[in-house]
C-alpha cells in the first residue's frame, strides 16, 4: 500500500496555475536554496566575481523595491555574498517558459545598480547565449568599461551545474544535498518553466527545404535565425552532457569565433548555404579527439566523427588491429574508418566489421603505417520542427541520439596511444687505464 504514497516535497509543482506563478516559485525556490547550498551559489556566481570563500555569507531575497528616475522598479531578486570586509551584489531578474528578457528592464536594473553601487545584473531564463560569456539580449549589454556587469545563466546551465554538482562533484552537507536534489527535481519538472531545448524555429521547414533543393541563399531571412538555434542546440547537448559525465563538455571555437559570436554565424551561415551542412565541434575531456557533428539538410543524414592518432610502436596491421580491438565489442560494425599515411590528404576507408576481418583493407597500395584513423557513423535526420509526444522524427532528438550513441559506442571505449617510457641505462664509467694519442 505504501507504494502509492506521494512522498512530501519541500518544492511541490502541482498548483502551479499561470506562467507568472510559475516564475515567482521558480525564482523564489532558487534564490532561497542558493542562500543556505553554498557549493552552489559558488559555483554559478564566482565566475561572476563573488568571494570563492566557502565560508562567505550568501543572502538572497526576492521582488526588492527601488525608485529609477521617479518609476518604481521591481528586480525579481537580489543577492549577496559578503565575506570579511568585501561583498559582491547582483540583481537578479528571471524569465520561465518561452518569456524573453526584455532590453529596456535589463537597462534599467543595471542604471539601478551603478546608482547603488551593486556589481552587477544576473538574468535567468530559457534563452542560451550566443557564445560563452555573450548575453543573449545585446541591446541591453553596458559598455566594456562600465562598472555594471551584466550576465546570464540559461536554465539548462543551471539545472545542468547543479545536477553535476549533486552526481558528479558531491555536496558534504547532508542536508545541502538533500535541498539541492529537491531543487533539481522541481526544475526538472515540465510544470516549473525551465524548459529544455526544443524548437527548432518557425523557419526550420523552409531552410531545410531549400538547403535539401540546393536553393538556400544567404541573403534568406531564415537561415540565420536556424544557424543560431543550431548552435544553441550544440551548447545545450554539452551542458546535458556535463551534467551526465561529470565534466566540462565544450564547443570547441577558433578564437576569432570565441570573441565575435557574428564571425561564428557568418561562418555556419556559409557552410549552410553551400554545402547544406551544420557543422559544430565538441571537445570531452579524457577522449581520443573532438566529436565532430554534421547535419546534411540535403542528404539528411547525420554524421559524428573524430580522429584518433596511430600508436607510433607498431606496424601497419598492428596499428589497425590496435583500433578495431578496441572498437569490435561496442561500436556498430558499419562505423566508417578512415586511415590516412602521414601528409597523405586521404586514404582507404572500410566499416569495422570489415576491418576487423583484414587488416589489410585500411593499408594503401605502398603499405604504409596509418598515422590517423578518422572514425564516422551515419545516422539518418529527423526532420521534424519539435521536441515532445506527437512529435516524431524530430531533428533535435535525432542529434542528440546522434551524438549520445556516438559517445558510448565510440568515443567512451577508446583510450589515445601514448609512449612507453624510456627504459634507463646504466652509462660505462670511463676507464682509468684509458690512453689518447700523443702520450
Amino acid at each position: 500500500m505504501e507504494g502509492n504514497w506521494r512522498p512530501a516535497r519541500l518544492i511541490p509543482v502541482r498548483g502551479i496555475g499561470s506562467e507568472k506563478e510559475a516564475e515567482e516559485r521558480a525564482t523564489s525556490a532558487l534564490l532561497a536554496v542558493l542562500s543556505i547550498v553554498r557549493p552552489l551559489s559558488l559555483e554559478l556566481f564566482k565566475p561572476f566575481g563573488a568571494s570563492g570563500a566557502t565560508r562567505a555569507t550568501v543572502e538572497c531575497f526576492t521582488e526588492v523595491p527601488f525608485e529609477l528616475e521617479g518609476k518604481k522598479i521591481r528586480p525579481d531578486g537580489l543577492v549577496r555574498v559578503s565575506y570579511g570586509k568585501t561583498s559582491w551584489t547582483a540583481l537578479v531578474e528571471v524569465k520561465t517558459g518561452t518569456s524573453l528578457l526584455d532590453a529596456e528592464q535589463l537597462i534599467n536594473y543595471v542604471k539601478v545598480a551603478r546608482a547603488h553601487k551593486f556589481d552587477c545584473v544576473v538574468t535567468i531564463s530559457n534563452e542560451l547565449s550566443p557564445a560563452a560569456g555573450r548575453h543573449p539580449t545585446t541591446a541591453a549589454i553596458p559598455r566594456a568599461n562600465s562598472t555594471v556587469k551584466l550576465h546570464h545563466l540559461s536554465w539548462t546551465q543551471l539545472v545542468t551545474t547543479a545536477v553535476r554538482l549533486h552526481e558528479h562533484i558531491g555536496v558534504e552537507d547532508a542536508e545541502q544535498r538533500w535541498l539541492l536534489a529537491e531543487l533539481i527535481r522541481y526544475l526538472q519538472h515540465s510544470a516549473s518553466g525551465a524548459l529544455s531545448f526544443n524548437d527548432m524555429g518557425s523557419e526550420w521547414v523552409s531552410v531545410r527545404s531549400a538547403a535539401k533543393d540546393r536553393t538556400l541563399v544567404k541573403t534568406d531571412p531564415g537561415a540565420l535565425d536556424v544557424v543560431q538555434r543550431w548552435d544553441q542546440l550544440i551548447r545545450y547537448v554539452a551542458l546535458v552532457m556535463g551534467a551526465q559525465t561529470g565534466l566540462d563538455v565544450t564547443q570547441q571555437l577558433s578564437r576569432a569565433e570565441s570573441q565575435d559570436p557574428k564571425v561564428r554565424m557568418d561562418a555556419v551561415l556559409r557552410q549552410l548555404v553551400e554545402s547544406g551542412c551544420l557543422r559544430a565541434s565538441l571537445r570531452i575531456p579524457n577522449t581520443v579527439g573532438d566529436l565532430e557533428i554534421c547535419a546534411d539538410l540535403h542528404s539528411r543524414q547525420l554524421m559524428c566523427s573524430t580522429t584518433v592518432k596511430a600508436p607510433e610502436d607498431k606496424g601497419a596491421r598492428g596499428r589497425v588491429g590496435w583500433l578495431t580491438r578496441q572498437l569490435r565489442d561496442t561500436a556498430p560494425g558499419d562505423l566508417q574508418i578512415e586511415s590516412r599515411a602521414l601528409r597523405a590528404k586521404s586514404g582507404p576507408c572500410v566499416a569495422l566489421a570489415a576491418a576487423t576481418e583484414d587488416s589489410s583493407l585500411l593499408l594503401d597500395d605502398q603499405k604504409r603505417d596509418p598515422a590517423t584513423f578518422t572514425l564516422t557513423m551515419r545516422r539518418e535526420m529527423g526532420a521534424g520542427r519539435l521536441v515532445g509526444k506527437g512529435k516524431g522524427n524530430s531533428f533535435i532528438e535525432s542529434v542528440e541520439n546522434a551524438i549520445n550513441g556516438f559517445y558510448d559506442q565510440v568515443l567512451s571505449t577508446l583510450t589515445p596511444w601514448q609512449p612507453r617510457a624510456a627504459q634507463r641505462h646504466n652509462v660505462p664509467e670511463p676507464s682509468d687505464t684509458q690512453t689518447f694519442k700523443g702520450e
